[in-house]
């Protein structure tokens, strides 16, 4: 069922509905801290979900909202969760959005 929750929630990281995003985003955020290493079956859908199109986003909210996220996950997962799709978004993504996540490797 778990899978199936995040399945749906996935979607919703990346609507073409600005405000939706945003509030997708900003609730992930709040769910880090309550889930923690609960959600390293997700993690790897979760991650390309929630930084492809946010990281790069010129909406000052969305981007906001997404480096929020990255860094709660820093803070409240095990770095060697997300070793593996940070280095995977780092090598495939652009602009900013490879830069910001060349930091958080780094």
């Amino acid at each position: 069922i778990f899978f199936q929750i995040f399945d749906a929630f996935k979607s919703r990281l990346h609507d073409s509905n600005s405000k939706v995003n945003q509030v997708a985003l900003e609730t992930m955020h709040k769910m880090i801290p309550l889930l923690k290493d609960n959600l390293s079956p997700v993690i790897n859908m979760l991650i390309p979900a929630m930084v492809d199109n946010n990281l790069n986003s010129k909406n000052p909210g969305i981007y906001a909202a997404v480096t929020n996220v990255i860094q709660a996950l820093c803070q409240h997962l095990d770095n060697y969760l997300l070793l593996q799709p940070f280095c995977t978004k780092a090598q495939f993504l652009n602009g900013k959005a490879k830069q910001d996540m060349t930091e958080k490797l780094a």
